[in-house]
Parts: structure tokens; C-alpha cells; sequence
């Protein structure tokens, strides 16, 4: 043991002549102490410093009022191998303030590029909803371009299967007169190529039903929901509630179906889940409460009020009646309203559609439609009989499509996107 020691200090080279040997002069406050450091007989190379000695270095530093800069160093400290890196600079209060403003232009651009993500997977997850309801139609439709040629039998073939889809004679006529034009106007000879000619008629022919839902030219905007019993009136007012709330607008519900207890209740329960204001009378005449909800929008600052109605079917003429007096009531309440007058409808009923927006708009005048249950079996043909006028109806604008029973699956009808889904 002794040995190392002589040869430990054997090794330690002599100071140069001009250095004087004694350790670097530190703060006047370290010269003051009681008890005074043993004179060091060398240098201490790097390896024999210890992270205390950086430490008491910092410490004495700070004491003594000297500046924590660059000018303030640690020594080059190495513990096993590692070496300590010098302390940084203290930044300044602009440099801070830069940093700040770089890293909050940072955070927003992250938060857009979610945000657009988001709406790309949402915008594709409705897609794939909506083209799932509607498989049947689709695979019936695609089928027919499978290995076949562009002739008057194919033709034929599309002719039955719209028929089929629910579109209706007068529709499907309309809609192969205009791809048979087109096909020779285009001078088309692929199957593949007809279907597409088929997808762009077929969202030309149903661009009429499409409309935008404007909720900013009255405040507050009543919307009047009606339909028949099962069609999923209350279900709609949940969700359009709670998409005309992403939309900034301020909501407020009244329950008109008083003659089915649940219906109220269910209402109230979607009220809470969007955290909007529900009128609710129990055994009240639903023209009165009706009349209340219009009076606490306009008092209470709501930019929509929707009133719902009791389900019924066209032939209840008493029922008719009393839809009628529901609406005389709220203009009273507001000599404008209501605004909107919206049939609910059920994607899986059919030419039956038909009929009911007619009885309808013979009773209340509809403004607009909300078709639901399209994840179904609905074969989805029958927007385009609307939108050819059938049965003595008139092409009553589609608002509002549903695909699921999610909050998120009630979403604007677009003419594009249907035609899409529905041709596969």
C-alpha cells in the first residue's frame, strides 16, 4: 500500500517555474472561514476531482455575489469516466418571452393538424357507415359492371335493379334517360366507366334535396319535429341537439309528445346527456307547451328551440287536427314561426315515404327531412323518388341522414356521398 502512494506521487509532474503552486484564488467570503485548507502540494488532474468539490465551487460562488453565467464555470469534473458539462446561461426575459411564443405557435399547429385528422377519420367512419347501410343496394347495383359490355342489356339490367332500390318507376326513368345520354355523350364503353356515369347522375338527380340547415337568420330559430309513431323523432331531437351544439348554437327542447309518458322522459334524458334545457309538462296540452318553450327561448337568449310532437300516422285525422293547432299556437307565440317544420323519416320504409310526405305537407307545410335507420336494411332508393317529384309530391330537401344510434351518426345529407353509397 505504501508503494502505491510513492508511486502515485512520483507520477505527479513538477509545477513550471513561473506557476506558483498554490490553488486558484477563490471568493474574498471563502477567505474568511475558520478553518484554512491545507496548502496542495500539486495540481489535481481532472480525475481526481469529485462532484462535492463542483458543488462547494457553486456554492462559494453564490455567496459571493458572483454572476451564475458563463463567467461562473464549473471545472471540467470527470467521475468515473463521465465529464460534467459546464451550466448554461440564465436566458433573458425576451428570449424567454420569444421561446414562449414559438412554443404556443408550436402547440396550435399541432392542435390543427389533430383536429383535421380527426375530421378526416370521422369524415371516413361515416362513409364506411353509410355505404354499409346501404350494402344491399350497392352489391345489387355493382354487381351489374362485373365482365360484362356496354349495351341496351345492361341497361335493362340497371332499370330493374333501381327499381328494386325503392326508386321508384318515374325516378328510375328519369335517372336511365339521363345515363344513356351521358354514355353517348361521352362515347363511354367500359362498364366501369358506366357505373361512374351512374354515381354522377344519380348525385346530380338528388343535388335538389340537398340543403344546407341555416341556423343564423332568426334568433331564436323554432323547428317543429313531426312524423309517425317508431320513426325516431325523439332519438333525432337528441342528436340534432347536440350537432347544432357543436355548431355554437344554444338549444333549448320542449316536450310536446305528452300523450306517451316515456317519450318525455326519454327526452329529459337526452336534454341531460347534451346538457341542454328541457319545458316538460306532464298531462299539459302540447299547443300549450309548445307555447311556453317559444316564450322561454326568446327570455332566455336560445338561438334554436325545437318542439317535439306525439307520433301518428296520416290517416288519425284527429291527430292531423291537432298537429295543425300545434302550429297556430306557436305562431302566436312567434308570428314567424315556426321556421322549420321537419318530417321525421324511416329509411327502411319505402315507397311509403312517399305517401307520408305528402299527408304532411298537406297538414303542417315541411320545410325539410331527416331520414333515419339507414345502417339498416334500407335499400335507400326512395330519396331519389323524392327527389323526382313521385306520387304528387314535391322534392322536400333532406337536412339530416342517420346511420347508426351514435351521438355522431346524424349527419348533413350530401348528394355525392349518398349516390356513392348507394351505386357501391
Amino acid at each position: 500500500m505504501f508503494r502505491f502512494f510513492k508511486k502515485k506521487t512520483a507520477s505527479v509532474e513538477p509545477l513550471p517555474e513561473d506557476q506558483p503552486a498554490t490553488p486558484a484564488p477563490g471568493p474574498e467570503s471563502s477567505q474568511d472561514t475558520s478553518t484554512e485548507a491545507p496548502p496542495m502540494q500539486a495540481s489535481p488532474s481532472p480525475a481526481d476531482s469529485t462532484p462535492a468539490q463542483g458543488r462547494r465551487f457553486m456554492l462559494s460562488q453564490a455567496l459571493s455575489g458572483a454572476p451564475l453565467g458563463r463567467q461562473a464555470q464549473l471545472p471540467s469534473l470527470t467521475t468515473d469516466g463521465v465529464e460534467a458539462t459546464e451550466l448554461a446561461p440564465v436566458p433573458s426575459a425576451d428570449s424567454a418571452q420569444h421561446s414562449s411564443a414559438v412554443t404556443q405557435e408550436q402547440l396550435e399547429q399541432v392542435a390543427e393538424e389533430q383536429t383535421a385528422e380527426q375530421i378526416a377519420e370521422q369524415k371516413t367512419s361515416w362513409l364506411a357507415k353509410l355505404k354499409g347501410g346501404l350494402a344491399k343496394t350497392g352489391q345489387s347495383l355493382g354487381s351489374l359492371f362485373v365482365g360484362v359490355r356496354v349495351d341496351e342489356a345492361l341497361f335493362e339490367e340497371l332499370e330493374t335493379a333501381l327499381i328494386m332500390a325503392d326508386a321508384g318507376v318515374e325516378a328510375t326513368g328519369q335517372l336511365m334517360t339521363a345515363l344513356r345520354a351521358k354514355v353517348k355523350r361521352d362515347r363511354i364503353e367500359e362498364a366501369d366507366a358506366v357505373r361512374q356515369a351512374l354515381k354522377d347522375v344519380l348525385a346530380e338527380h338528388l343535388k335538389v334535396l340537398e340543403k344546407p340547415f341555416d341556423v343564423g337568420h332568426v334568433k331564436p330559430l323554432v323547428v317543429m319535429i313531426t312524423g309517425v309513431n317508431g320513426a325516431g323523432k325523439t332519438t333525432s331531437i337528441g342528436k340534432l341537439a347536440n350537432a347544432l351544439q357543436q355548431r355554437g348554437a344554444k338549444v333549448l327542447l320542449a316536450a310536446g309528445d305528452t300523450f306517451r309518458a316515456a317519450a318525455r322522459q326519454q327526452l329529459v334524458e337526452w336534454g341531460d346527456r347534451n346538457n341542454v334545457s328541457v319545458i316538460a309538462q306532464e298531462g299539459a296540452d302540447p299547443a300549450a307547451v309548445a307555447f311556453d318553450s317559444v316564450h322561454a327561448g326568446r327570455a332566455r337568449g336560445m338561438d334554436i328551440v325545437m318542439v317535439d310532437t306525439a307520433g301518428r300516422l296520416p290517416t288519425q285525422l284527429h291527430l292531423m287536427d291537432e298537429l295543425k293547432k300545434i302550429r297556430r299556437v306557436i305562431a302566436k307565440a312567434d308570428p314567424t314561426a315556426p321556421h322549420e317544420v321537419l318530417l321525421v323519416v324511416d329509411g327502411n320504409s319505402g315507397q311509403n315515404v312517399l305517401s307520408q310526405i305528402r299527408s304532411f305537407d298537406a297538414a303542417v307545410g315541411l320545410t325539410g327531412l331527416i331520414v333515419t335507420k339507414l345502417d339498416g336494411t334500407a335499400k335507400g332508393g326512395t330519396l331519389a323518388a323524392v327527389a323526382a317529384g313521385s306520387q304528387g309530391t314535391r322534392p322536400v330537401p333532406v337536412y339530416w341522414i342517420g346511420v347508426g344510434e351514435k351521438m355522431e351518426d346524424l349527419q348533413p345529407f350530401v348528394a355525392a356521398d349518398f349516390a356513392a353509397a348507394l351505386v357501391g
